[in-house]
């Protein structure tokens, strides 16, 4: 490499490239052209093959539904035989093309999609300013709300036609959970962890939940993440969320006030409203979410299912601009980039240091320590269905959701895995093979073909 050449002898040419492996700079970024194209080319010749596959999975999962038996199948009569059985009755070929010219014409080009200041709408937000909504023919006006049940009750209304929402909304929106049940749709998780409890500062002896009885705690929404997790976390140290401690919700943008003015001894919040509390010297950061649950989802990209059908191509097109923005900010490298362009008054309005301290996972805790976290938030769109299912053996733990639920059902008609699961791979991301998968809360696993047994196994509940 050319940082390790001898500057003081006459054959060294400190030009070369910052790789070592070519004589100078100009030859690298000729090999690098060159790399880039060939890349583009193969990305191309990738895509249509995804799309074909997309297209072939599609038609043989509806004739074969059953995995097993279609190994059979190929087993016994081989894939030349089945392709050609198929092809007699149905017009493969032609939906192989189809399918790759779906990119019709957009039904709406100008768009309101409301978000809520935090750093988990950081895909919906950055796609603004970074130009991924341009990029795909939308007008979208990203438009600041100031709590989820005016975002709820706006994109009920029609007055936006997408919205940032918590994973549980749609949920509770389908299902009629603290409104009138409208079908909605979850495409996209905008992020996983990126919460925190944070604690005021007079608190900071006090670090066992035990000792938390009388707190008054916020979180956001009661149909939130951050309220199961909380009632969660208070429950598994033998706190009873709803007789030894008040939680209260309290929009994020207010909650570092309340914490100052003492109306509340902490919160489990998204940020950057852990981080600013920290900047402001009013609390510390008892707790990371991740420790609770890593790779818990928290926010969500959400559309009416009356949107998605009415407006196909402009639901696809702004599904795959958010896609794309959340592609981008997987990578660590424009973490800091992304921050100072979702850091200004539009957007969260807070100090562009405090934003970078969420993103980059580098950060002060209040306590005198500097914590590195890379993955503090991450951002992974696909919607797993068994989030949704623990989603909603949560909301019926604490007595939010009524009578029987199907989970499996809802959960399959509200996280539209199979959408997010194309675009992704269009996009690079590789998403997973099938919508469901087991992991663990607090080190307890969760099995979500049996969902009532879980709700059955915990000592402290409101069923």
């Amino acid at each position: 490499m050319s940082l390790f050449k001898n500057p003081f002898d006459h054959q060294s040419d400190l030009s070369a490239c910052p790789c070592g492996a070519h004589r100078s700079l100009g030859e690298h970024n000729a090999e690098l052209a060159l790399l880039q194209r060939d890349q583009q080319l193969q990305t191309a010749a990738d895509e249509e093959k995804r799309l074909t596959n997309a297209v072939d999975q599609a038609v043989v999962r509806a004739l074969i539904p059953n995995d097993i038996t279609r190994r059979r199948v190929l087993h016994t009569i081989g894939a030349g035989t089945l392709l050609a059985a198929i092809e007699q009755f149905f017009p493969l070929a032609t939906a192989r093309e189809a399918f790759a010219q779906d990119k019709g014409p957009l039904e709406k080009k100008d768009l309101k999609v409301g978000f809520i200041a935090i750093t988990c709408a950081t895909p919906i937000i950055m796609a603004h300013p970074m130009g991924f909504y341009s990029k795909h023919g939308l007008n979208v006006d990203v438009i600041k709300t100031a709590g989820w049940a005016v975002i709820r009750d706006k994109t009920i209304n029609k007055e936006y036609d997408a919205a940032h929402m918590l994973s549980p909304m749609p949920l509770a929106i389908t299902t009629g959970t603290g409104s009138n049940p409208i079908p909605y749709t979850m495409p996209a998780v905008e992020n996983i962890n990126g919460q925190a409890i944070t604690l005021a500062m007079k608190h900071k002896d006090k670090r066992d939940p035990k000792q938390w009885k009388g707190f008054k705690l916020a979180v956001p929404f009661d149909y939130s993440m951050h309220n199961y997790l909380l009632r969660y976390y208070l429950a598994e140290h033998g706190i009873d969320p709803d007789t030894d401690v008040q939680i209260r919700a309290v929009p994020p943008p207010e909650m570092v006030a309340n914490l100052r003015a003492d109306n509340i001894d902490g919160f489990l919040a998204p940020d950057p409203v852990n981080q600013r509390a920290v900047y402001d010297g009013v609390g510390f950061i008892h707790l990371l979410t991740k420790e609770i649950w890593d790779g818990h989802p928290c926010c969500a990209f959400a559309a009416s299912q009356e949107f998605v059908t009415t407006a196909p191509n402009t639901y696809r097109a702004l599904l795959r601009a958010i896609i794309e923005a959340t592609a981008y900010a997987t990578k660590a490298e424009n973490r800091k980039q992304i921050a100072e362009a979702i850091a200004p008054a539009a957007y969260l309005n807070q100090p562009v240091t405090v934003v970078e301290q969420v993103l980059t996972g580098t950060y002060a805790d209040g306590l005198g320590n500097v914590k590195k976290v890379p993955d503090r938030i991450d951002f992974a769109p696909f919607p797993w269905q068994s989030f949704g299912i623990w989603i909603l053996t949560q909301m019926k733990r604490w007595g939010q959701l009524k009578g029987d639920v199907d989970y499996q059902k809802v959960a399959e008609q509200v996280f539209l895995a199979t959408d997010t699961q194309k675009l992704m791979q269009d996009v690079g991301l590789t998403p997973p093979s099938s919508p469901y998968k087991t992991f663990s809360v607090m080190g307890k696993p969760f099995d979500p073909s049996k969902p009532n047994e879980y709700i059955n196994s915990f000592k402290i509940k409101r069923v």
